[in-house]
């Protein structure tokens, strides 16, 4: 699934084309998405100027004048800004038509992607309850005592937790408490300021790291110009269990936590 970096990566190789256009249509072809595709989001998108394309946690807002398309990539989804004569491929479900002919195409094999139309001075259900965002200020040690005070979960559950923070999937998750030294199973409640500390640094890191190396492919991730993401080349030890911890030469583990396959090093993590 893309995560954060994959999803601000994508935010930036689009936007350059996107910001300042018009929208001539947007052609739904087929809205069987994970949530089905409001039928009167064409006529509000129509004929609307593009201001801007931001992204809170894994949503793509593409701004208009009267209010916000929401776009989530889903398991599978990615973007392409194509020519006019593109020819279709299987599950591209949508076209976004701008003004000089060109198409942002969505394309969802798996149809967890989702849109939605967002009017201006409204908040989206699916945003009214999420954390900070990892990469602004509001997102630190101070932040994580005060979130996971209590909490009896294993951190690496509560990482993952967009009411506590958005956008840490399962990789970053791994890498970031890796490299605070924090074992995964570790009670979230538990755990001492000067380790959160480290560990609100760590996550602020593997994610920029990864949005400057254009994201972590793994199967279907693309970034927004086509490319693959480079940062899977930096994983410390995420997808690598039996090889030996960069650290400390001990072989990574692997257990599953919340029900996702967890990596990390049982001699620097504790």
């Amino acid at each position: 699934m893309p995560e954060l970096p994959e999803v601000e990566t994508t935010r930036r190789g689009v936007e350059p084309h996107l910001a300042g256009r018009r929208i001539a249509a947007l052609n739904v072809r087929d809205p069987r998405l994970r949530w089905p595709v409001a039928p009167d989001i064409a006529d509000r998108a129509e004929g609307q100027r593009i201001t801007a394309v931001d992204r809170r946690a894994k949503y793509l807002l593409i701004r208009l004048e009267t209010g916000s398309l929401m776009l989530h990539l889903g398991m599978s989804g990615s973007l392409r800004i194509v020519p006019a004569e593109t020819p279709l491929r299987t599950h591209d479900h949508l076209d976004l038509i701008l003004d000089d002919g060109h198409r942002l195409r969505f394309h969802d094999p798996r149809r967890f992607g989702s849109l939605h139309w967002v009017a201006h001075g409204t908040e989206h259900p699916l945003l009214a309850r999420l954390g900070p965002e990892p990469l602004e200020e509001g997102f630190d040690g101070a932040w994580l005592r005060r979130a996971l005070a209590g909490r009896r979960a294993a951190v690496k559950a509560a990482l993952m937790d967009a009411s506590v923070v958005v956008g840490v999937g399962n990789i970053y998750a791994s890498e970031a408490l890796f490299r605070a030294g924090i074992h995964p199973t570790r009670r979230a409640g538990r755990i001492s300021r000067q380790r959160l500390d480290r560990l609100a640094d760590a996550v602020k890191s593997v994610l920029s790291e990864a949005i400057a190396a254009g994201g972590t492919t793994l199967r279907d991730f693309y970034g927004g110009d086509g490319q693959p993401g480079y940062f899977r080349q930096s994983l410390s030890v995420y997808g690598r269990a039996g090889e030996p911890c960069p650290g400390c030469g001990e072989p990574v583990r692997q257990r599953v936590i919340g029900q996702r396959s967890s990596y990390y090093c049982p001699r620097c993590q504790r």
